[in-house]
């Protein structure tokens, strides 16, 4: 038996795998697009670019698991009982319970594996890539100046270079700064870069011209050979990395600091957050006990089980839909958390009932059948 059980579980593993690896490759391609705007418009590395992707790893897998196990095990289960392997398990002796629980160990398997991912896992990562998100935006050099467009990346300056190079030199660079005291002053430069002189950040500019109006009209003009131009009013920043609520651990979620008026006013969406962490893992599950109840819960059938895969799928889709729907109105009434769990248990429940309803036939009574065969020969 046990032997016959590692055969079904690995007849199980190869293509949970394989449709886990696809899902996450489709859902991967679609958050690196969305990620494509931080090389295009941030000019940031590929390096950041890999890194941001990555990151969103831990909350994509999370989400194709439960699809991965229940395509997989429709795929599996039904090569296997079309081949009557599953039949022949059956006529051994062995128990519906037997026959599906390889399927079932590794729907709990994936399940604890998604729970420590969402508990540790994911945000973790989520906190990092926010973090890298941030730097991105207040990156100075990304904020500062755009090739080709005139930029105001503080009040009264305004900022233009017509390329920037590999080494992050600007070329053909152009600066207008209004003063308070109703004064102007206008930097041309060759080019620039971004460094650092006595522990400040400065725009150094070579080879360029500076044109001062005073506000007494009295214009003043001078090139230079090198000149820096002080960025330290622009890099003071009070923006702080701010958590939402996928970023945060769970203890963070169920016990929120309501000093805090942000997290006192998100007191509810912290709490749905917290229970669809714990909840969500249950779906690998429930997809896994309908998987196998579109297979294993009807009789035999040469022709397939189209109709029955096919309102099995409805059916679990139905299920998840309406748990995204449930965790979104738990954001606005607390009582309604319970049904985060009242879902996916109920779609284990209706599935292995389906399975277990009928029995099965062990048993063959030979004395009737030449009973039947003596009457039709009679007839």
């Amino acid at each position: 038996m046990r032997l016959i059980d590692r055969y079904l579980l690995r007849q199980l593993l190869g293509p949970t795998l394989l449709a886990a690896l696809a899902l996450t490759c489709v859902a991967l391609l679609s958050q690196s697009l969305s990620a494509l705007d931080i090389i295009v418009t941030q000019r940031q590395s590929a390096l950041v670019f890999l890194k941001i992707t990555l990151l969103a790893m831990p909350q994509l897998i999370n989400m194709v698991l439960p699809i991965a196990l229940f395509v997989a095990a429709l795929v599996a289960l039904n090569r296997l009982h079309t081949e009557q392997e599953i039949v022949v398990c059956f006529a051994g002796g062995m128990s519906r319970w037997r026959v599906i629980s390889p399927a079932m160990r590794l729907a709990s398997m994936f399940a604890l594996l998604a729970l420590v991912m969402n508990l540790w896992v994911q945000p973790a990562a989520a906190r990092l890539m926010r973090e890298t998100l941030f730097q991105v935006r207040t990156d100075l050099a990304s904020t500062l100046v755009r090739p080709g467009e005139f930029t105001s990346p503080a009040p009264g300056l305004t900022v233009y270079a017509q390329s920037v190079d590999q080494q992050g030199r600007f070329h053909n660079l152009f600066i207008h700064q209004d003063k308070s005291d109703g004064g102007a002053t206008t930097y041309t430069a060759a080019e620039g870069e971004l460094t650092q002189r006595g522990g400040r950040e400065v725009l150094l500019m070579r080879r360029g011209s500076n044109q001062e109006f005073s506000a007494t009209g009295v214009l003043n003009f001078l090139t230079f050979d090198e000149l820096p131009f002080d960025l330290t009013e622009l890099t003071r920043t009070s923006e702080l990395v701010h958590y939402k609520p996928s970023d945060r651990y769970l203890h963070e979620l169920f016990f929120p600091d309501l000093q805090q008026d942000w997290e006192r006013r998100n007191r509810l969406e912290m709490l749905a957050e917290g229970h669809a962490r714990i909840a969500t893992p249950l779906y690998n599950i429930a997809f896994m006990a309908l998987a196998v109840s579109a297979i294993i819960g009807g009789g035999f059938s040469r022709m397939g089980y189209g109709r029955r895969i096919a309102a099995v799928s409805a059916g679990a889709a139905v299920a998840r839909i309406l748990g995204f729907i449930v965790q979104a109105g738990c954001e606005e009434s607390a009582w309604l958390n319970i049904l985060q769990y009242a879902i996916p248990i109920g779609a284990t429940a209706i599935g292995l009932r389906s399975v277990f309803r009928q029995r099965v036939s062990r048993f063959i009574d030979v004395r009737k059948r030449p009973r039947r065969i003596v009457q039709g020969a009679a007839a």
